[in-house]
């Protein structure tokens, strides 16, 4: 990771230089995801896989169910995730 000195740098440019590095992230791990997305892929995720895809914590990913961000769905009470929801999702955070 290269290093930034914040000398003389306003609070709007350092939002800036924050929301371009995000964006850069995102768009990254939406090319990784793309790129794994074959069509033997499962279209249903666990929640294990959901927190180790973006790398987020069980408790995290219950707060954005909670929070709607994502959709929940019971199977014999176990609760999965639609890729295409997630792959959306990510679609939709890079574009914002």
């Amino acid at each position: 990771m290269s290093s930034i000195q914040l000398i003389q740098v306003t609070p709007n440019e350092l939002a800036d230089l924050i929301s371009e590095n995000v964006k850069v992230q995102i768009q990254n791990l939406a090319k990784g995801l793309s790129e794994i997305n074959t069509p033997q892929e499962k279209e249903i995720v666990s929640r294990k896989e959901v927190a180790e895809l973006f790398e987020i914590s069980f408790v995290t990913l219950h707060d954005w169910v909670k929070n709607g961000i994502l959709t929940p769905y019971k199977i014999q009470g176990r609760t999965f995730f639609k890729r295409s929801e997630l792959m959306q999702l990510l679609i939709n955070s890079k574009n914002a």
